[in-house]
């Protein structure tokens, strides 16, 4: 016998964390409208579907429809609002804040939805919402084309792209949110929009690093470039000793860096695993890692000084093609097995307090899993005003990423903790404002605000207008204007 067999009634979540009674027969239309299955929690392959890619995350929705179609997102989001259900959306990839899924609620699944069509004489490409950077790169490298997206394969299109989206190609081509040319959305009202330059200018604007406020983006359309197919990697490892040394070095070379090139200094360290040198696992390091998208000789002539700070423990440079260099991350980060809390801070200047801040801390990283990267931004993002996309303020010229990870769940406290505190020691060298692609869990007050600056009251007169209601709330939320005014705000 199975859930519905059982009673007349589904038990869920509503919007504002109560809980209330669904009729059988409601439930039944919903699995009759929508072409996708409808999970329960007894059904075959729910504990599968349920589990995203942060096992920091457990959480168990009353139902989850695995969505086919546009029809079935606008089915789930009516079936959502009128049973004022709490709604999650997952996309095709990792959401590390745990946001995708919820408890007692309704999980809206484009993980199916991986169409992709690439138009090489348009330069662009369109990509349902379930698609990874993976699936993309896979059929723009077949014109030689990509647009700039994560450095992870598996990481989702739709949740990179909303949140901003830092990559390999941020330095002559910027964020992904850039390249966004159009998108398909369904909002809160069941409304099938097109939000582009010229339709829906206000939703377009608003997407673009506005996360999943303003609805479920069904289809992204990008602009491509050409690309590769072989690029020049760095990826140098030097010891963690050399700190004081390797920053400043890489920090004053990167800072002449020709738009071709995008480049990290990131701290790990080495595993013991046979894709590495004997003498360099259980090391920690300094990797100065980067891609350069230009002629292969100009590549491999500007890179060299990079493997060169030092005596390198292990180097791994090398000419690769563009879509094996979009998957070198991939292993670092399996699904469903590592403990995940990430959170990041933009920085107005790495100088020696700031270096010495850094050096300190990463010699006492909690877990050897975990690793500490600084993103040099780059002049092609930073000279985007801050009024032009949601995103806000982008002048501050890195961004610092605390990916905390471990493997022992007892070690989540200590692992935590260590997280906050350098980011409080980093803090009086930041503007105030984050990524919100790495939020921690969203549990620092004001995070979003500080985020968006100034945008922020425009994005909540946008939200107003399309989710009056807030339904799309399991996110970097941004609360309508109205609700503000209701609360007496």
């Amino acid at each position: 016998m199975t859930i519905l067999e059982a009673t007349t009634f589904l038990e869920v979540t509503t919007l504002t964390g109560g809980r209330t009674e669904i009729a059988l027969e409601a439930v039944e239309a919903l699995q009759t409208a929508v072409h996708g299955s409808v999970l329960f929690a007894d059904s075959p392959g729910y504990d599968e579907t349920r589990q995203i890619w942060n096992k920091l995350i457990d959480k168990r929705p009353a139902l989850i429809v695995r969505c086919t179609g546009t029809a079935d997102v606008v089915t789930c989001v009516n079936f959502a609002r009128q049973h004022e259900v709490l709604l999650a959306v997952h996309g095709g990839g990792h959401n590390v804040a745990g946001n995708a899924t919820c408890d007692g609620g309704l999980m809206l699944d484009l993980s199916l939805m991986r169409g992709i069509y690439v138009d090489a004489h348009k330069r662009t490409a369109h990509a349902q919402g379930g698609v990874t950077w993976g699936d993309l790169d896979h059929e723009t490298q077949l014109h030689g084309l990509a647009t700039p997206g994560g450095i992870v394969s598996e990481t989702g299109i739709a949740g990179l792209t909303l949140g901003g989206g830092y990559g390999w190609l941020r330095g002559k081509y910027g964020l992904s949110c850039d390249n966004l040319v159009s998108a398909e959305v369904v909002t809160a009202a069941g409304d099938v929009l097109t939000a582009s330059e010229n339709e829906n200018e206000d939703l377009f604007w608003a997407l673009r690093g506005g996360g999943g406020n303003f609805g479920v983006v069904t289809s992204f359309e990008y602009s491509l470039h050409p690309v590769g197919p072989v690029v020049n990697l760095v990826a140098a490892m030097y010891p963690n000793e050399k700190a004081e040394e390797i920053l400043p070095a890489w920090r004053d070379y990167i800072a002449q860096a020709p738009s071709e090139f995008s480049g990290n200094c990131l701290f790990w360290t080495v595993p013991d695993i046979p894709d590495f040198p004997p003498e360099a696992r259980g090391k920690g390091v300094v990797v100065v890692v980067g891609v350069h998208i230009g002629p292969l000789d100009e590549g491999a002539a500007f890179v060299q000084p990079l493997r060169e700070l030092a005596e390198p423990l292990v180097d791994m440079s090398g000419q690769l093609p563009f879509t094996a260099v979009q998957t070198l991350f991939d292993w670092v980060n399996p699904e469903g097995e590592v403990y995940h809390y990430w959170k990041s801070l933009h920085l107005n200047e790495i100088n020696d307090e700031v270096i010495a801040i850094i050096a300190e801390q990463v010699r006492n990283r909690p877990t050897d899993w975990t690793l500490f990267d600084i993103w040099a931004m780059g002049n092609t993002v930073g000279q985007v005003p801050a009024d032009a996309t949601a995103m806000g303020e982008r002048s501050a010229p890195y961004t610092v990423v605390f990916n905390t990870s471990w493997h022992d769940p007892e070690a989540a406290e200590m692992c935590m903790a260590w997280t906050r505190h350098f980011y409080e020691q980093l803090k009086p060298y930041s503007p105030g404002s984050s990524y919100l692609n790495f939020p921690g869990l969203m549990e620092e007050e004001g995070l979003v605000k500080k985020a968006y600056g100034r945008n922020y009251s425009r994005l909540a007169d946008i939200k107003a207008k399309y989710d009056p209601q807030n339904l799309f709330r399991l996110n970097q939320n941004i609360e309508p204007t109205q609700t503000l005014t209701d609360h007496g705000e």
